[in-house]
């Protein structure tokens, strides 16, 4: 069932966040200053490529000082855009009954936009 609703979720906005997520990385990653995000935003264009069965969990590590510095920064320059795309694939889903599971996951993707810093991606059967 997962695959099904992952070949599904490609179709209804999953290709393009993740493609608006491989796009921004690499504009981050030929800056030397932009690395570190665009690093982040690899991590969540596996995630907006493949969602189902798969979920964002906090870090075993304490987050710290850096990780909160680098989501405010984040939010600042794309995280506050690229959240807003999946509050609009989120919207325009959810006024289907066989839209609301994908609605879901993009309001999960939108979340985890904001602040990817001192997140992990994990398999929900860990």
């Amino acid at each position: 069932m997962k695959t099904l609703g992952n070949v599904i979720w490609l179709v209804f906005g999953g290709f393009i966040t993740a493609l608006e997520y491989v796009i921004a990385s690499f504009l981050l990653i030929i800056t030397i200053i932009g690395i570190p995000f665009g690093l982040q935003t690899i991590k969540l264009a596996s995630l907006a490529i493949w969602p189902f069965g798969r979920e964002a969990r906090q870090s075993d590590r304490a987050p710290g000082c850096f990780s909160t510095l680098m989501n405010i920064i984040w939010i600042l320059i794309g995280g506050i855009w690229i959240s807003l795309t999946h509050l609009i694939f989120a919207l325009l889903l959810a006024i289907t009954i066989i839209g609301i599971p994908f609605a879901m996951q993009h309001l999960k993707l939108a979340g985890l936009a904001l602040t990817p810093f001192g997140r992990v991606i994990v398999s929900k059967n860990q």
